[in-house]
């Protein structure tokens, strides 16, 4: 193999792995999918990048007419019986809201909110009728008239507007029998009664779950422990083979989380196994941990010798790496469900364990990454808080239509924000490419290496039932923002490309404007954060497996979800997976290919110095040559300017670069994940289901292209291998002309090194290294002769 090849096997596998050799000079991502700062007015008046000091800054203000409908006394009994189902209209314009029904009752409470965008106002006149619910037709009570221009506004923090009683108005405008309570005034959308208000653009939803689906909320993920089961042993357990050698192991089982140890060693009826078992609980513990002790009586055939149940309410909590005190638990043949008889007594087999509640450690279903938290489990072990993050979601431009609707195609979309334990949800916007949400939320940052997620999504949920409970809700894009690469007290507005890779290639699905402030209570606390280890410190005092840890990341992430999917309204599962990344560490070649040129990139300035010191050696150009020979004839002399003069020339590195530093936050690049570039099968292969649903010839050419791959990948381990084994056999004797030219050649080296100064070794080191061209051979060096003659354990290889 040539002799580069050897020396540096990543190159060859660059070459063997890249499909378009002109993929390490690829053109830069089209400005479609560029990030573009904006100039939004928020808080009512345009952003400069200062800190603004308004309460609800990040987001545009939104004008909305709101009526509270709080209840009505009096009402006249319409029906046959002399009472009345009322209800209420509130009409402006085409938009109409009604209020729920009570049945038979004159003195209704109903305490509703509308509120109709002021951008959408079609009317100058407010309509408020009461009205008599009827299989026919509703009878008509009454109803009150506001005009627009004399409803007043209110501004929080101003307090609520107190409603007022109105008499009800018949058709002819004359007094009715019967008052209404009403409140109505003009606000923005940081009243209190947004959230919870029914808008108007939301009146082609139906039904009370299909409003619940639209509306905004803040959700909180469950709090997540690491469960630690340290199997010990078990005591006169009583197999049913009496005349054979219990093969015995335990299985544990929490939830959908199940786990066993292996057979014990130790054969007969007290077993040892000193093994520990993990699993993730969530707060509110909700199920016991239910141990079984099993015999293997054949190859698919257990039996179980004992069972216990335990409540984790119960189990200790470690906080530190101290182990808690073992436990002996009574096994039974039977767990006893709640409601069931006992149908067995005790027996005297028992087990002995020890159980715990890791609070140490921080349970992580997000990757390390772009995790958006890195704290322990346990509140007592949290540090203080070092700032606040500020995010406000303003709206959406050139969204795709997402689904068909009449015949045309629609799009409700609505976003979601990760960071921390706390989720947050706007409301839908109903049918619109371009919404606007202008909705701002705040968080305590605790370490500023976290990343915030924020996904936009579209409803399939707006009319609830049977019919929308198997739909899901469709991914439109989303954007990550590292909060370490934002300046404190600076307000970020730019507009986020939405980019989703399908199975036909990447495509933009639109735009969405952010509006993000970080800001720092402490800068001495943030720069003290940059010495502490990331993650807390019994990952490091007793880490866990990468097994492990991938196993647990899987159970962490189907409990959130699961947990978020039980709220109302739910956060899907298919919302929070997108959002944590389940499934990221699946094959993918287009991944493989980006990891791989990100690993030639972080090189490339090696790469470049090893080019420019190969310039050096060979005097392509005299007069840096002459200045290197006179530094390091200085550097030699002096040696204790060495690190001054690299640390100096670093600063000076930092310095120059601080003009060109980055003015905006990072975003999706296409060209470095390599979507923009990746075969149509690459894409096939990423998005094939686990197990695969392709058909067989095609499972059989995308194994032998990955057989391919993997020989050379194969290759360059080898011959990684071969250069390590060479030396090793220098001192192996494996070779004994070699090892004694070795060792003869270290014992002249090292009476050589000794009688002569360390300066004039490192200066004829150097001059020879640098010497010029002419004295100079094409030929390897007697050193690299040497090193490919030593033997490798290659020849033993099958």
């Amino acid at each position: 193999m040539h002799s580069y090849a050897l020396a540096v096997p990543g190159f060859w596998f660059f070459g063997s792995l890249c499909l378009n050799p002109k993929m390490m000079h690829r053109p830069p991502p089209p400005d479609d999918f560029a990030l573009k700062e904006t100039s939004p007015h928020l808080g009512g008046g345009k952003v400069s990048g200062d800190k603004l000091t308004s309460t609800y800054d990040l987001v545009e203000q939104m004008q909305y007419l709101y009526v509270r409908v709080v209840k009505a006394k009096d009402l006249p009994g319409k029906d046959v019986t002399g009472s009345c189902d009322p209800y209420v209209e509130v009409k402006l314009g085409n938009y109409l809201g009604k209020t729920r029904v009570f049945e038979k009752k004159t003195n209704p409470e109903w305490n509703q909110v509308f509120a109709f965008s002021k951008d959408r106002l079609q009317a100058s006149v407010l309509e408020v009728t009461v009205k008599d619910k009827d299989v026919v037709k509703d009878d008509f009570i009454g109803r009150v008239f506001f005009d627009l221009n004399e409803i007043p506004k209110r501004v929080p923090p101003d307090s609520p507007l107190a409603p007022q009683w109105y008499r009800l108005e018949d058709r002819q405008g004359n007094k009715a029998k019967g008052e209404l309570m009403l409140a109505v005034w003009m606000g923005t959308q940081a009243d209190e009664a947004f959230p919870e208000a029914w808008h108007s653009d939301a009146a082609v939803v139906s039904g009370a779950d299909g409003l619940a689906n639209i509306r905004s909320k803040v959700y909180l993920s469950p709090k997540l422990w690491y469960l630690r089961v340290n199997v010990i042993e078990a005591q006169d357990l009583l197999p049913g083979d009496k005349g054979r050698y219990p093969e015995v192991f335990v299985r544990a089982i929490l939830g959908s989380q199940a786990l066993r140890t292996r057979v014990s060693l130790a054969r007969g009826i007290n077993p040892m196994w000193n093994e520990d078992l993990m699993f993730v609980a969530a707060e509110p513990f909700e199920e016991p941990l239910i141990l079984s002790v099993e015999d293997r009586v054949a190859p698919n055939k257990d039996e179980v010798l004992g069972k216990c149940a335990i409540p984790l309410q119960y189990v200790d909590r470690r906080l530190d790496h101290k182990p808690v005190n073992s436990r002996w638990f009574n096994l039974e043949k039977h767990v006893i469900v709640e409601g069931e008889k006992k149908k067995e007594t005790k027996f005297s087999s028992r087990i002995h364990m020890r159980i715990c509640l890791e609070g140490g450690y921080h349970v992580l279903d997000e990757s390390t990454h772009y995790s958006s938290d890195l704290r322990p489990t346990a509140k007592q072990l949290w540090k203080s808080s070092i700032g606040v993050l500020e995010l406000g979601i303003l709206n959406a431009q050139g969204l795709m239509p997402m689904k068909t609707k009449d015949g045309r195609g629609t799009t409700d979309a609505y976003c979601v924000a990760k960071y921390g334990q706390k989720w947050v949800r706007t409301r839908t916007i109903i049918d619109s490419f371009s919404p606007k949400w202008n909705e701002q939320y705040t968080w305590e940052v605790f370490d500023p290496c976290t990343v915030i997620t924020i996904g936009v999504f579209d409803n399939w949920h707006l009319h609830g039932g049977d019919k929308a409970a198997g739909a899901k809700d469709s991914k439109i894009g989303k954007v990550r923002i590292r909060l370490s690469t934002l300046e404190t007290d600076r307000v970020y507005t730019h507009s986020y490309p939405l980019l989703v890779l399908h199975s036909n290639g990447v495509k933009k699905m639109g735009e969405i404007h952010l509006a993000v402030r970080f800001t720092c209570s402490s800068l001495l606390n943030m720069m003290h954060m940059y010495s502490h280890p990331l993650l807390p410190k019994m990952h490091y005092l007793h880490p866990l497996t990468v097994s492990q840890l991938d196993s647990l990341r899987h159970q962490a992430t189907q409990i959130v979800s699961m947990r978020l999917g039980r709220a109302e309204p739910p956060l899907r599962k298919e919302v929070v997976e997108y959002m944590l990344d389940v499934g990221s560490h699946m094959w993918s070649m287009r991944r493989s290919k980006a990891n791989f040129f990100r690993i030639m990139n972080v090189l490339g300035g090696l790469i470049a110095v090893g080019k420019w010191f190969d310039q050096i050696c060979n005097w392509k150009n005299p007069i840096t040559t002459v200045l290197i020979h006179i530094l390091f004839i200085i550097l030699v002399l002096y040696p204790e300017l060495i690190l001054p003069t690299i640390f100096l020339y670093l600063f000076l590195i930092g310095v120059w670069y601080y003009r060109w530093r980055p003015r905006h936050p990072p975003h999706m690049d296409t060209r470095l994940s390599h979507a923009d570039s990746s075969h149509p099968d690459e894409l096939d292969e990423e998005f094939d289901t686990f197990p695969t649903s392709r058909p067989s010839d095609v499972v059989r050419m995308r194994y032998d292209r990955l057989r391919s791959i993997a020989g050379r990948i194969q290759t360059v381990v080898g011959d990684l291998a071969t250069q390590g084994e060479r030396l090793q056999s220098l001192l192996s004797w494996r070779d004994p002309r070699a090892t004694a030219l070795f060792v003869i050649f270290c014992l002249v080296a090292a009476i050589v090194l000794y009688v002569t100064p360390f300066q004039v070794v490192a200066l004829l080191a150097g001059f020879y290294i640098l010497r010029h061209p002419r004295f100079r051979h094409k030929l390897p060096s007697v050193p690299l002769n040497f090193f490919r003659r030593l033997p490798a354990r290659t020849d033993s290889m099958l």
